[in-house]
């Protein structure tokens, strides 16, 4: 069986050790009135090549998704 995890987002990339380390966090209630707080769930480390492969891969789904519709280009970014 695969294990699936989820994430809200990333809250920090850094390269440390030779590594890029990602943090994913996912959102955690507040107290009554306040913004969820992103915490800390799952650390993914790699070699700088398997983060040029992946940021690759990315971009190239970033681009199906303009040419589908889903995302729109930001021209002023």
């Amino acid at each position: 069986m695969k294990k699936e995890i989820y994430a809200d987002g990333v809250g920090q990339i850094h390269f440390a050790g030779n590594m890029v380390r990602f943090d994913f966090v996912t959102l955690q209630p507040g107290a009554e009135g306040e913004a969820p707080k992103p915490e800390m769930s799952e650390r993914v480390i790699m070699p700088p090549q398997g983060f040029l492969g992946m940021f690759n891969s990315m971009q190239q789904l970033i681009d199906k998704l303009v040419a589908a519709g889903v995302l729109q280009k930001n021209n002023n970014a």
